[in-house]
């Protein structure tokens, strides 16, 4: 398997309105990726089609080798991992922390099965690797903002997917929160069996240098892909965001301001 992703000539209608046109992207293996775009600019649709959730209205979708349409979806799923905001507000509050991570395995809303020793045991290590083994037996809705995304994280580690999607993940913190959870995102990617990373945000400084490649999403198309020093420059975000800005690199990341 070379390609994790394999996005040719999709285009999706809702009703009578073109949400996304001719789109075309291919992730290799090994490849992490960053996803930039303002809100409604398609980034959500696109990730419903590459965990299958919508279908194309033209075009064909692979991901990790398995054409949609020849699959079992619900088993493909098993090997991604999806962490957003909406999948929080899902979650039983009550549950403890550890009890959240152990619920990826079977990807559930709350734990069903007693866990066995390796499970329990991989569940204290993802914790540990994300900085979040404090947490351990403390109830989910006591955590902050950011100990929670922490935690969804290493639920979603916790069934070794191949392709991690991490949906906004930074929404609704503060910038040492932000931080924190860049830091442990950068951790994750160092790991020998760390998995190909889907990184989607409209900021262009949560884009960390783990994330090597850059798709710019606008009005559901493909504005630009590439390495990301090649694409987050102050010439093609001006002209994708369709006003002037100025593009600094420090520390490996970009760093945008507007110009008045």
């Amino acid at each position: 398997m070379s390609l994790v992703v394999d996005v040719r000539n999709v285009t999706w209608k809702r009703e009578d309105k073109i949400v996304l046109q001719n789109m075309n992207w291919q992730v290799d293996s090994g490849e992490h990726w960053a996803i930039l775009g303002l809100n409604g600019s398609g980034k959500t649709t696109l990730l419903n089609m590459i965990t299958g959730y919508i279908w194309p209205t033209e075009g064909q979708v692979s991901v990790l080798g398995h054409e949609y349409g020849t699959v079992d979806l619900r088993e493909l799923r098993k090997s991604i991992g999806w962490v957003s905001s909406s999948l929080q507000e899902r979650l039983h509050m009550n549950d403890r922390t550890q009890h959240v991570v152990l619920s990826g395995k079977h990807a559930t809303i709350g734990l069903y099965d007693k866990p066995d020793d390796g499970d329990l045991e991989r569940a204290q290590s993802l914790m540990k690797q994300l900085g979040v083994s404090h947490l351990y037996d403390r109830h989910y809705h006591s955590c902050s903002q950011g100990e929670k995304q922490k935690v969804l994280i290493a639920r979603a580690l916790m069934a070794s997917p191949k392709l991690l999607i991490l949906d906004e993940p930074c929404n609704g913190l503060d910038v040492f929160s932000r931080e924190q959870l860049l830091s442990s995102i950068q951790n994750l990617v160092a790991q020998p069996d760390a998995p190909n990373l889907i990184y989607v945000t409209h900021h262009i400084e949560e884009i960390i240098p783990a994330f090597t490649k850059a798709l710019l999403v606008r009005s559901g198309q493909i504005y630009r892909s590439g390495p990301t020093q090649e694409v987050l420059t102050g010439p093609y975000l001006t002209d994708f965001f369709q006003a002037p800005v100025e593009v600094e690199w420090r520390y490996d990341r970009a760093w945008l301001r507007v110009v008045s």
